[in-house]
């Protein structure tokens, strides 16, 4: 058996995707170990997989949620920009710090966050065999995708290719620092320089948990992509504790806006009001924002929790609501269920443009959100039957995609090969 190293982004949607798949390679006699800032070390340990830390002076316990709460006050271009800084003094710590650590760790292979940029250097660089894994949306470029950031919707016409030149444009000028920053040290590593963004994902295989249904079509992926669907094994995430005495048998309506851009504390004020004269039942997960002692006094009296057991509750919704965080938008869509997206940052307005796209749900920007909009969008999908039927079509296409197993599966032929694992057509 192989022990097999993990590289994550310190986030609870990032550990919810690598953890289940380092837990499904642990069941199968594999030694996993994630190795991060201590800010991962908990959710690991519940897991059952072994932690092994770096950067923890620099980094120490308490520092990624610190980041996470200003991250979560922006919203925007202001919000990506901050991200960007954020994943570039990253690359730089897991460059200086993480090298050391993954080098006495011995693994044989790692399994690397799509948007944990420098790691693929650190795995070049010690000669270790890495596989990337996409926990956020996609991020492969492709003249015809937009880029996820803009929340466009896709157009192969030439109208479109030239909006998505000028968009990646764009982006470039923003993420220029993170890819000079990567090259510096490939250049001391006497490694080839990076020319695009493409260059820094495995040659072996790329795994991604979104369903192929949930993408826009592609042309140009390499032979070693593969589109598995989401991740999930209840084992490997702690058990969260929620009232479910409170519930009264009306339809559910569950609202989340995630861990990371939930700070923005008066959407959670508009949903209660937009809610509060239908015949429902609201659940608002505050992801840890605050307490909920703060909102006691919203409009019809939600059940406001400051974590919930998300995909438990998804199981007995009508309707999401939702920031549009992959992680999510894919559970939601695993339990066949519709959504109203309201995207405020970074990827999620691409991922919301997913879900228009599929006709899975409704979407609002954040800068456009109304009370009496949002009413009428959570009216629109709870009665128009379009969006469930959707939603479900995309639940069963989840049901067929091969979830964890097959992304395992994939981990295990590059270990038994060392060679690519090219998708069946």
């Amino acid at each position: 058996m192989a022990h097999i190293g993990i590289i994550c982004v310190p986030a609870t949607g990032h550990l919810n995707t690598l953890l289940p798949l380092g837990y499904e390679l642990k069941q199968r006699g594999h030694q996993v170990t994630l190795i991060g800032v201590m800010d991962c070390q908990e959710k690991t340990e519940a897991a059952g997989l072994a932690f092994k830390a770096y950067g923890e002076i620099s980094h120490p316990l308490g520092y990624s949620p610190a980041t996470l709460v200003k991250m979560g006050e922006l919203s925007g271009m202001a919000a990506l920009r901050y991200t960007i800084k954020s994943f570039q003094e990253a690359a730089i710590l897991m460059m200086e710090e993480g090298l050391e650590v993954i080098r006495d760790s011995q693994v044989d292979l790692l399994l690397i966050d799509q948007a944990a940029f420098g790691s693929s250097c650190v795995a070049e660089h010690l000669g270790i065999p890495f596989i990337t894994v996409t926990s956020a949306i996609m991020l492969n470029r492709e003249s015809s995708v937009p880029p996820a950031t803009f929340g466009w919707s896709y157009s192969s016409s030439f109208l479109g290719m030239i909006r998505n030149k000028i968009g990646y444009r764009f982006i470039d000028s923003l993420i220029n620092p993170i890819l000079e920053t990567m090259n510096t040290y490939r250049r001391k590593w006497n490694l080839p320089v990076f020319t695009r963004s493409n260059d820094a994902y495995s040659q072996l295989a790329q795994i991604c948990r979104q369903p192929v249904e949930f993408e826009f079509p592609r042309q140009k992926l390499p032979d070693c992509f593969h589109f598995t669907g989401n991740f999930y094994i209840p084992q490997s995430l702690a058990r969260v504790p929620f009232p479910y005495e409170k519930l009264n048998g009306k339809p559910l309506i569950y609202a989340s806006m995630g861990t990371i851009q939930n700070q923005l504390l008066e959407i959670f004020s508009q949903i209660a009001e937009a809610c509060q004269n239908l015949d429902v039942q609201l659940i608002i997960s505050l992801g840890g924002s605050t307490e909920p002692d703060r909102l006691s006094a919203l409009a019809g009296d939600p059940i406001v929790v400051k974590y919930a057991p998300q995909l438990e509750i998804l199981q007995k919704a009508q309707l999401t609501i939702t920031h549009a965080g992959l992680n999510t938008t894919l559970e939601s869509l695993s339990c066949g269920v519709p959504m109203v997206a309201i995207p405020i940052a970074n990827d999620q307005p691409g991922v919301a443009a997913r879900i228009a796209w599929t006709e899975t749900g409704v979407v609002i920007p954040v800068k456009k959100l109304t009370v009496p909009k949002l009413r009428n969008a959570v009216q629109k999908v709870l009665t128009q039957p379009k969006y469930r039927d959707n939603a479900q079509k995309m639940q069963a296409a989840m049901q067929k995609s091969g979830g964890v197993k097959m992304a395992a599966d994939i981990v295990e032929k590059v270990l038994v090969t060392g060679k690519p694992v090219l998708r069946i057509s």
